[in-house]
């Protein structure tokens, strides 16, 4: 596909012309794609409220616009929670998605009026219930088919169905208020029936809740996954809210319940661009078949998502001719700061050190990934559009 073809000529304009004015490497954000693809989620998904994963990418300019936008935050820190409080978001506007928190954390959260926080144990849920009193929590459940997923999500967090009941039974004791049940299908997920199977597990969650301990849960998280446009061709975001409404009607055809996404990846990521300059280009023998191009990222600076070759995004170059397989590493002095090896990518032979490389779709999971100073390389300077 032509990747210059996905993004308004205008913004491509602005990054032309900052690559040939600015020292890379950097990266470009584009506002108005974010709002675009926000303001289609909240149309696609009247029925839902969207809590931005600020994690995707927490600059203040994005957090900033989509507050002024009526969005909803999904939190995983007390550093999170500054940066959207400083915009005036309400409280209830607001969830502690983190299933991993220190105590003092959570009464960071209630102590700002945070009353909706996530969980999938019992260590953490009675540390809720202490340090924050009569909160809602929504419990998170493993889900299967999240190798699916470009990223998955699944191992570090949740917890069995049959544990989400006994903690939501456990939290109805300790006072807590058992508010749902979340789930993640994984980041990047091209699967959509992965949805029906997590969607399919929490309303058995929801009945036996119900039928056997009388508690009436009245959310379901179905936290993010919706996907960016890398290298591989993904379904319209229209085709996901079609299969997604279907599954949910079908679950719990007499009411849906409450229904919270927290998209990150399919908000931002595909505003970004981020310019790269050739440092080297080389082979490692006199007879070696593909050539190594050595770009100003890696996987220090803004690429971690290339580990085990997971997210790939396009790369494009002003030069064209013919084209060669070629391995992309970073300028790092550590021998894991290889983008792509195995999966090759096909670059001009007439590719040259100094040359400008685009890596498209890189809004999200990036400059917030970035090393302080590993090398002493300073994290990613970020321009907006």
């Amino acid at each position: 596909m032509n990747a210059r073809d996905q993004i308004a000529p205008a913004f491509w304009k602005s990054v032309k012309h900052l690559a040939e004015t600015k020292e890379a490497p950097f990266l470009v954000v584009d506002l108005q794609t974010i709002q675009q693809k926000y303001l289609e989620l909240v149309k696609g998904f009247d029925y839902a409220s969207i809590y931005y994963a600020v994690k995707a990418n927490p600059a203040a300019e994005v957090v900033g616009l989509l507050a002024s936008l009526g969005a909803n935050f999904d939190i995983a820190s007390i550093y999170e929670l500054d940066r959207v409080l400083q915009f005036d978001v309400e409280p209830h506007r607001i969830s502690y998605g983190n299933t991993i928190k220190k105590r003092k954390d959570i009464a960071y959260f209630y102590e700002r009026g945070i009353r909706l926080f996530a969980t999938d144990s019992e260590a953490d849920l009675r540390n809720i219930a202490e340090f924050a009193p009569g909160s809602r929590v929504y419990i998170r459940i493993l889900t299967e088919g999240a190798e699916g997923a470009d990223w998955p999500l699944s191992r570090k967090f949740g917890c069995s169905p049959e544990m989400a009941i006994e903690l939501a039974v456990l939290a109805r004791d300790l006072g807590l208020q058992p508010y749902g049940v979340s789930f993640h299908v994984g980041s990047q997920q091209r699967e959509i029936d992965t949805w029906d199977g997590a969607i399919a597990k929490v309303k058995v969650v929801f009945e036996r809740l119900f039928t056997e301990h009388g508690i009436a849960l009245k959310m379901i998280n179905m936290g993010g996954g919706f996907p960016a446009q890398y290298l591989q061709k993904n379904n319209d975001i229209s085709v996901y809210l079609e299969e997604i409404s279907r599954f949910l009607t079908e679950d719990f055809p007499e009411e849906v319940p409450e229904v919270i996404l927290e998209p990150g990846r399919s908000l931002v990521g595909d505003s970004g661009v981020m310019v790269s300059e050739v440092v080297l280009i080389s082979r490692k023998s006199s007879t070696a078949l593909e050539r190594w191009v050595y770009t100003d990222v890696g996987k220090f600076n803004g690429l971690i998502e290339t580990l085990d070759e997971s997210i790939k995004y396009q790369v494009l170059t002003d030069k064209a001719g013919e084209t060669e397989e070629v391995v992309i590493a970073g300028p790092t002095c550590d021998s894991m700061d290889i983008m792509y090896e195995n999966h090759k990518y096909a670059l001009p032979l007439s590719l040259d050190i100094g040359d400008k490389l685009y890596w498209m779709s890189t809004g999200a999971y990036t400059s917030s990934y970035c090393a302080v100073e590993f090398n002493g390389f300073p994290p990613l300077r970020t321009y907006f559009i």
